[in-house]
């Protein structure tokens, strides 16, 4: 295993790193990558005002996940604001291969903190997978205006992941949520393998 590798692993815990090829052939369809980035980050605070919503009973995941819709909907203006300034349009929104293998994952029946831990833990993988994008992005570019921009964002989303472990933590036993924080990351390491490269999305 490379340096690289072992440093996602530490940090993220991902068991599979991008295809390296995977900044390049961004680089060349900007303007669909910074589309389907605006849409990851809208997706991103829609998703926490439904958790919020849907467990509004859980004092801390309302109270931690709040500010969280507040920065992600930030991002969202963010990435806009450089489409628009690089006369670029905000394309259409396009299917989420990647994010609708992860909710297949999701235990079927069961109940209700089983379903929370897999909602939980399917948002901390993401944004795992969408900081390890980043990190790529802000080392992979030519562009050295585009490198420190995707490093904002990179620092900005590092420790959501985590966040969203702990929230886990807070209301499951812990080694049941690390069982499964396991089998996560075993299944997205899967789908990761099979994936097609391509440059015109963040994941």
């Amino acid at each position: 295993m490379n340096n690289e590798s072992i440093d996602v692993k530490n940090i993220l815990g991902l068991q599979l790193p991008s295809d390296p090829r995977w900044v390049n052939l961004a680089e060349m369809q900007l303007e669909e990558i910074l589309t389907d980035h605006a849409y990851c980050e809208q997706k991103a605070a829609t998703t926490c005002i439904t958790l919020i919503q849907r467990y509004s009973d859980k004092t801390k995941l309302v109270k931690e996940l709040s500010p969280i819709v507040t920065e992600e909907w930030g991002h969202f203006r963010m990435v806009l604001a450089e489409l628009e300034k690089r006369k670029l349009k905000l394309g259409k929104q396009r299917k989420d291969i990647y994010v609708n293998k992860l909710i297949e994952f999701i235990k079927k029946g069961g109940g209700p903190d089983e379903r929370m831990l897999d909602h939980l833990l399917m948002m901390a993988l993401i944004e795992a997978r969408s900081c390890e994008r980043f990190k790529r992005l802000s080392e992979g570019l030519d562009d050295l205006y585009m490198r420190n921009f995707y490093r904002k964002f990179m620092e900005s989303e590092a420790g959501h992941y985590t966040l969203f472990i702990e929230l886990a933590e807070t209301y499951i036993d812990k080694t049941k949520v690390r069982k499964r924080w396991k089998e996560w990351l075993t299944y997205e390491k899967e789908i990761m393998k099979s994936a097609e490269v391509r440059g015109d999305r963040i994941h």
